[in-house]
């Protein structure tokens, strides 16, 4: 951080503006304890008394000299100025966070305002505000604030959206945290660069507008005076004395490019792009799902579930709204996972396994609908309101491992304090017992030298390191279950190995449920007791994992076994794939999903959906043609030809 600022000043024009605006905040202190009762001295010997040795800008119609007056009136033009930047801001900041902290229905409302104030220019607004809160500083004030504020709501609603589709937001709303200790906790400090070099360009614009409105004759009033108030003053006696007037305008265009120049300045130092379009300089992202932030401990116990079942699904549907009508992602997904039990999920992208681990873990976007008959965990609804209870068991119990570690914890956090407050909040711990159970979980998840770790940001590990970090968080509790969805994607073959061995030795070990969700289906095979395949948001096979490779009976699972070479594979015929593309959730058919491109497909498929119903023993699958022999892959004579040159 330090070196980031730092870079502020390297550049000319960085340096430059903060020589300036030190200077101005310098004036702004001292002018008034050095010049304050010269520049009220009436001297009616030297009325409106042109440039001069003794007084260099001359005099006003009282024969005060004006270049005492423009130097005092610095503190009173940048004292409001502020004042109004700072009431910008913080209306900007109710209005930009409103949809995030009010809900959907509540924030489209109050986004459709700022949007409507947005449209109109901040100086026709700046005039209306005056004339609604009358003449005058305080008038001034509330108006340029007020005026300024839509446009620090918009640029603030930008940022906050940005940050809130991050899954560690999603992570500790599911575990209970309240939107408003979200938004102070996780959300600002992650959109505060960006603003303060907003806010700072807004400053030098404040300034200016200030002097407009006195200049007018709606700011500052006699006796009182600031630049545009002695602007206003010298353009009476401008063809008699024309420094009268240049002096206090060039004051408020020397402090407005000040300010200007210093936030883009700063903006080019940080690396964050000024205006709407920003960027945040910290890119944020998932955390284990026993978010650390969780409602106050409670005393109640967490329900025990009555049998081994740690998970139980039923009828699980998840919907959104589509132009269409609405769009159904996962359609009557049912299964449950038991204890010590590894449940596997594969399927191509959009299959709906991500959005049905998404619905388990209560992440689904506020905008979607979860239904189902049953959706259980270690006994408790997890469609039944929020209690203090189910929030403590949902923190404690369930923990998501998410596929991206390279924005896996809040980044202006270090990893110890976001470890440790899963135990100060979730189990009564004490700071000091929280840091050394953060300690003790970094250890047990394989990170070398963790007491110096704990101590470390997010962004001092590896992309390795903070996937296992990241399971260490979920262990802080007691996790019945762990969903992991595809967390080795973004990781390289060694370390997707050491990741699938950490899980494979921790449900092992505390006897812990896993749903691994992959698109690897040799991944798991190897790590999984058993393996779900979805396509078009259903379940078409549920078989055990040892008959993935030789028993399953679905066209498609046999399908995205043979598309995985192998040592054994005969490279003298080309690789196998699934013809066609996945069917879009928006248009599925009235039959089968896979219909399309199934070998096996006929007129029965088209028509009819095929159940998903018991072959044999935990042996489910939904096709009509359920282990028929698929036809020979014919090649084509050019393909022939291809292999054949090869």
């Amino acid at each position: 951080m330090q070196g980031r600022w730092s870079r502020v000043v390297r550049t000319p024009l960085g340096l430059t503006a903060t020589v300036f605006v030190v200077a101005l905040l310098a004036l702004a202190c001292l002018g008034p304890v050095l010049w304050g009762a010269d520049a009220d001295v009436v001297d009616t010997d030297n009325i409106l008394a042109a440039p001069s040795g003794e007084h260099w800008a001359g005099t006003d119609n009282l024969g005060r000299d004006i270049l005492l007056r423009v130097l005092v009136a610095c503190r009173l033009s940048m004292l409001l100025a502020l004042m109004a930047i700072v009431l910008a801001v913080v209306v900007g900041l109710l209005l930009g966070a409103a949809p995030f902290v009010l809900g959907r229905r509540t924030g489209r409302l109050v986004t459709a305002a700022v949007n409507i104030a947005v449209a109109f220019p901040g100086i026709l607004l700046a005039l209306f505000f005056a004339v609604v809160f009358g003449a005058g500083a305080t008038g001034a004030v509330m108006a340029i604030g007020l005026a300024g504020a839509p446009a620090f709501a918009r640029l603030t609603q930008t940022l906050v959206a940005g940050i809130a589709a991050r899954d560690y937001i999603a992570a500790a709303r599911m575990a209970g945290v309240g939107r408003v200790r979200i938004l102070f906790r996780h959300v600002l400090p992650n959109i505060a660069e960006p603003l303060v070099v907003n806010a700072t360009i807004g400053a030098g614009n404040a300034l200016l507008s200030f002097a407009g409105l006195s200049f007018l004759g709606l700011g500052v009033q006699s006796p009182s005076y600031d630049w545009g108030r002695l602007l206003y003053d010298g353009i009476a006696a401008i063809y008699v004395n024309a420094a009268a007037a240049l002096t206090p305008g060039a004051a408020v265009l020397v402090a407005g490019l000040a300010f200007n120049l210093f936030g883009e300045s700063v903006a080019k130092g940080l690396g964050v792009s000024v205006g709407v379009g920003l960027r945040t300089v910290a890119t944020t992202r998932a955390v284990v799902a026993a978010e650390p932030e969780a409602a106050a401990h409670d005393d109640e116990d967490v329900p025990e579930p009555s049998s081994d079942v740690v998970l139980d699904v039923r009828d699980l549907e998840v919907t959104f709204p589509g132009p269409a009508g609405p769009v159904r992602l996962v359609r009557g997904v049912s299964f449950e996972v038991r204890r010590g039990e590894a449940v596997g999920i594969v399927g191509e992208s959009g299959s709906g396994k991500s959005m049905t681990a998404l619905a388990i873990t209560r992440l689904v976007a506020d905008h979607g609908r979860v239904d189902a008959t049953r959706l259980d965990l270690l006994g408790t609804d997890l469609l039944a309101p929020d209690t203090a209870v189910r929030r403590r068991m949902l923190g404690t119990s369930l923990a998501m491992v998410f596929q991206d570690p390279m924005t896996s914890f809040n980044p202006t956090r270090r990893i110890g304090a976001q470890l440790a407050e899963v135990a100060t909040h979730h189990q009564g711990m004490t700071r000091r017992e929280a840091t050394a159970r953060a300690v003790d979980r970094l250890t047990a998840v394989r990170i070398p030298d963790a007491a110096t770790r704990v101590r470390q940001y997010p962004h001092e590990f590896s992309g390795g390191m903070r996937q296992r970090a990241m399971i260490g968080m979920g262990l802080m509790g007691k996790p019945s279950l762990i969903v992991a969805d595809e967390p080795t994607t973004a990781l390289d073959v060694t370390v997707q190995q050491q990741v699938l061995d950490l899980l494979t030795a921790i449900r092992e070990a505390d006897d812990v449920a896993l749903v691994l969700i992959s698109h690897d289906v040799t991944v798991v095979g190897e790590v999984c007791d058993r393996v779900m395949v979805m396509y078009a948001g259903r379940v078409v096979e549920d078989l055990p994992a040892a008959d993935l490779a030789t028993a399953a009976r679905h066209p498609y699972t046999r399908a995205l076994v043979e598309a995985v070479p192998d040592m054994a594979t005969d490279l003298t015929r080309p690789l196998a794939t699934i013809p066609g593309r996945p069917v879009s959730p928006a248009d599925a058919p009235v039959g089968c999903a896979y219909a399309d491109r199934c070998p096996l497909a006929d007129a029965r498929c088209r028509a009819e959906d095929p159940p998903l119903v018991a072959d044999s023993g935990r042996h489910r699958v939904a096709c009509w043609h359920a282990g028929e022999p698929l036809p020979p892959v014919r090649m084509t004579d050019d393909l022939v030809e291809t292999v054949e040159s090869l």
